[in-house]
C-alpha cells in the first residue's frame, strides 16, 4: 500500500473464480445426474471443488482486509454499497416468488378448482412448526444485534456468545424445516401450490444455510480477534444479510402458511 498514492484496492490475480465457476457447473450437471440417474459422485465432486474454493478466497480475502491493510475507508465504502445493492437484488428475487403466489391465489383458474389452496392439498398448520421456525429466526435477530452491539463496545466474550446462539438457532431452524419437508402431505409437483411453497421456502432455506455459514466464519474471526469496534465490515455484512432472511421469512409466514393456508 505505500507504494501507491490512491486508497484504492487493486486485486491480485486469483484462481478461485475459475475454480469456482468449475465447481458450480460440476455441481449442478451432477445434481441431473443424480435427479436421473441416481449417481451422486459428480454432485459431491462439484460440492467438494466449491468448498475448497471458498475456504481459499474467503482466507484470501481475510488476509488482504485484516494483516495487509488493503480494506481502507474508501474500499470499506465500495463494500458496504455492493453488499446493500446484492441485498436489493436479493429483495427482488424474493418478490418474483411472491408474485407467482400471489398471481395464482388471488384469481385461482378453474384447472385447480377455482379455490386456494386447490383441491386436494393438505396445508400445513401455521400454529404448530412454522410458528416455532418464525420465533426463532426473530429470537436470532435480537442475539446478532446484541452480538453487533457488543463488537461495537469492545465486549469480545459477550460478542463471541451473541454469534454462537445466531449459529445455534440457524442450524435448529434447518432442521426443523427438513423435518417439516419430510413429513409434508404434498410435494413440489403437487399443482401451482406445490411449486410456489417449495420454491419460495426452499431458496429462503439456502438462504439460511448461506447466513448461518456467514455468521460461523465471522465467530471464528471473532475468536482469533480479527474484529475492532471500528473495523468490523464482515462482521456487518453478515447481520445484514441475516435481517434481509428474517424479513423474508416474516412475508413468507403471513402469506403463504398463515394467509395462504
Amino acid at each position: 500500500m505505500k507504494k501507491q498514492n490512491h486508497p484504492f484496492h487493486l486485486v491480485d490475480p486469483s484462481p478461485w473464480p475459475l475454480t469456482g465457476s468449475i465447481g458450480a457447473l460440476t455441481m449442478t450437471s451432477g445434481m441431473v445426474m443424480w435427479f436421473h440417474m441416481k449417481n451422486m459422485t459428480l454432485m459431491i465432486l462439484g460440492m467438494t471443488i466449491l468448498i475448497l474454493t471458498m475456504v481459499q478466497w474467503w482466507r484470501d480475502i481475510i488476509r488482504e482486509g485484516t494483516y495487509q491493510g488493503k480494506h481502507t475507508i474508501v474500499v470499506t465504502n465500495g463494500l458496504k454499497w455492493g453488499m446493500i445493492l446484492f441485498i436489493i437484488s436479493e429483495i427482488f428475487f424474493f418478490i418474483s416468488f411472491f408474485w407467482g403466489f400471489f398471481h395464482s391465489s388471488l384469481a385461482p383458474t378453474i384447472e385447480i378448482g377455482m379455490t386456494w389452496p386447490p383441491k386436494g392439498i393438505e396445508t400445513f398448520n401455521p400454529m404448530e412448526i412454522p410458528l416455532l421456525n418464525t420465533t426463532i429466526l426473530l429470537c436470532s435477530g435480537i442475539t446478532i444485534t446484541w452480538a453487533h452491539h457488543s463488537i461495537m463496545n469492545k465486549n469480545h466474550e459477550q460478542t463471541i456468545k451473541g454469534l454462537f446462539v445466531t449459529c445455534a438457532l440457524g442450524i435448529y431452524f434447518t432442521i426443523l424445516q427438513a423435518y417439516e419437508y419430510l413429513e409434508s402431505p404434498f410435494t413440489i409437483s403437487d399443482s401451482v401450490y406445490g411449486s410456489c411453497f417449495f420454491m419460495a421456502t426452499g431458496f429462503h432455506g439456502i438462504h439460511v444455510i448461506i447466513g448461518t455459514t456467514f455468521i460461523l466464519v465471522c465467530l471464528i474471526r471473532t475468536m482469533k480477534f480479527h474484529f475492532s469496534s471500528k473495523h468490523h465490515f464482515g462482521f456487518e455484512a453478515a447481520a445484514w444479510y441475516w435481517h434481509f432472511v428474517d424479513v423474508v421469512w416474516l412475508f413468507l409466514y403471513i402469506s403463504i402458511y398463515w394467509w395462504g393456508s
